[in-house]
Formats: C-alpha cells, sequence, structure tokens
C-alpha cells in the first residue's frame, strides 16, 4: 500500500487554488447574474460610471 505524502508547500499550493476557483466561481456568477437580470429587466443599470462626466471636444485635443 503506497501513502501520498504532501508537502506543507504543496499542501497551500492545494488550498490556494481551492479557494481562487471558488472565489472565481462566485464572481464569474454574480456577473452573470447581474447581466441576466439587466436583460429581463429585474436590475437597473448603475448610473455611477465616471467615465460620463467628462466632456472632450475634439479643439480639446488639438489645442494640446
Amino acid at each position: 500500500m503506497h501513502f501520498l505524502y504532501f508537502d506543507p508547500g504543496l499542501g497551500a499550493m492545494i488550498i490556494q487554488t481551492i479557494i481562487a476557483a471558488v472565489a472565481g466561481v462566485i464572481l464569474f456568477s454574480k456577473n452573470l447574474m447581474y447581466k441576466i437580470k439587466l436583460f429581463l429587466g429585474l436590475a437597473k443599470k448603475d448610473k455611477d460610471d465616471v467615465f460620463d462626466d467628462i466632456d472632450i471636444k475634439d479643439s480639446d485635443i488639438d489645442n494640446n
């Protein structure tokens, strides 16, 4: 019978991989559920986009 040996480095790497995979699934599903709710009209679109308030005109670019 063969026993597996996990040194501390490998054990930490396995735990880190599991935590990263769980976090990735949670973040991906949260974004996906928001897009589905937005498509169905159950959620409102955020109006907090900072770049919508910035007005850049062609004349401003040409002067610099």
